[in-house]
């Protein structure tokens, strides 16, 4: 899946990235080329290390990236992997994930972000 610069959403239809399709890579760096660092992302139970590259990007370019802490994972690959790359901003065990997202959101600079995280 990736997001264009006009809010649209597509399926990738090309080759598998990391043997896998669809990719979380493919996905962020498609959302940092149209939001820059304003997104947050995600990352959780997972097998790899898809995500990783579009988690650093992101996290350069001033996004957020929770990763889900190792304590909840079934498969401990994808946060893993981000975490390890320097790239999680926090690391949180499942039940405390959304939690989590909401408390990024209404710190976020961006009057849209607080928007959201507000209703």
């Amino acid at each position: 899946m990736t997001l264009s610069q006009d809010g649209a959403i597509d399926l990738h239809q090309g080759p598998p990235v990391h043997g896998v399709r669809p990719s979380v890579d493919v996905t962020l760096k498609s959302v940092v080329g149209a939001l820059g660092g304003q997104a947050v992302a995600v990352i959780m139970t997972g097998m790899g290390a898809d995500g990783s590259e579009g988690a650093a990007l992101l996290h350069r370019q001033g996004g957020k990236v929770i990763a889900e802490h190792e304590s909840t994972c079934v498969v401990y690959g994808m946060p893993r992997s981000v975490v390890e790359a320097g790239s999680a901003d926090s690391v949180v065990p499942l039940p405390r994930i959304a939690c989590e997202l909401v408390k990024v959101l209404q710190s976020a600079p961006s009057v849209a972000c607080r928007r959201i995280a507000n209703g």
